[in-house]
């Protein structure tokens, strides 16, 4: 009788990679960048299989540490590992003794002696996860630390560009919305930079931080002079969470100078690639025909998102041969 025959991944060598950490997109090399791509692509083919299931990673742990609320990052980190064979544990903070007074040391040393290879980390602290690297052997994926950056979602983000208008340099990239609260415009603004991409951030001079006129960006408050010729517009949510509505006067005014309409698209080029990193606040900084619409490619993100964390995992545990 013949054996079930189990799917392999088939891949060329994916390029250099030594890095034993994902923090942030800002140290990363051009050509980094292109390997977690490049890798991605691969990834996105076993989504495609009936067996959506490869052994790379067997006998591999991951953990799961998010201190913040998450759905659509962290289902996708927990897929990701599945389907590369890696054993998953995912850490609620509402269940754990960190709500009992334990401290966030002291939390990272336990996982430590639990003896994981890697650990995927969200937390409301910009640092944490370069923290947790001081005391612990296992890799850390960065999927998010307050303010600073989210390296994965500025990946998938470049992934989804790419396979939609086949580049990554000479485009100009509006980000727009609350970008003083975005570890997504940070990470953004980093890697579109390295790509040699023209990148405008956009919003209400009290959510558009002074550090932003520092760095290789083009700051505008007006909506319709950052849409101008834009290859690519990615919407921000408004983090309300945060207090925001003590920095402008009312919902309905951000909507009506910042809210992404169909009138306004009228201003960027034909074909423009509408992104959003979730979750929508729809009538608050997008309408919802455009969030729906045909220009936009927010689903495409959450997919890709699984391949790119498929590939980032791949790479940190040891899957490379590069």
């Amino acid at each position: 009788m013949t054996g079930r025959t189990e799917p392999t991944l088939d891949m060329t060598s994916p390029g250099q990679w030594h890095r034993r950490h994902l923090l942030a997109i800002e140290p990363l090399s051009r050509e980094e960048i292109l390997t977690v791509l490049d890798v991605a692509a691969a990834m996105k083919e076993i989504s495609q299989r009936d067996v959506k299931k490869v052994p790379a990673l067997r006998g591999k742990t991951v953990v799961l540490l998010f201190f913040e609320p998450s759905t659509r990052t962290r289902t996708s980190f927990e897929i990701a590992a599945k389907r590369l064979s890696a054993d998953t544990v995912s850490f609620s903070v509402s269940t754990s003794s960190v709500s009992k007074g334990e401290t966030f040391l002291d939390t990272v040393l336990n996982i430590q002696a639990m003896a994981p290879d890697a650990i995927v980390v969200r937390h409301r602290s910009a640092g944490a996860p370069y923290f947790i690297t001081n005391y612990i052997d296992a890799c850390v994926i960065n999927a998010g630390d307050g303010s600073h950056e989210h390296p994965t979602q500025a990946l998938l983000d470049a992934m989804t560009v790419r396979e939609r208008l086949g580049r990554l340099d000479g485009l100009k990239v509006a980000i727009v919305g609350d970008i003083l609260h975005s570890r997504v415009a940070r990470s953004n603004v980093f890697l579109w930079h390295k790509m040699g991409s023209e990148v405008w951030v956009c919003g209400p001079p009290t959510l558009l931080p002074p550090v932003f006129r520092q760095w290789p960006v083009r700051v505008t408050y007006r909506l319709e002079e950052a849409l101008e010729g834009a290859d690519v517009i990615m919407v921000l949510r408004l983090q309300l969470e945060r207090h925001i509505s003590l920095r402008f006067p009312s919902i309905r005014e951000y909507f009506q100078r910042y809210g992404l309409t169909r009138e306004r698209l009228k201003y960027a080029k034909e074909g423009v690639l509408i992104m959003h990193p979730g979750p929508m606040n729809r009538g608050i900084e997008i309408e919802s025909e455009v969030a729906d619409g045909p220009y936009s490619v927010i689903l495409y993100q959450v997919a890709n998102g699984i391949a790119v964390r498929m590939a980032v995992l791949y790479l940190l545990l040891g899957g490379a041969t590069g």
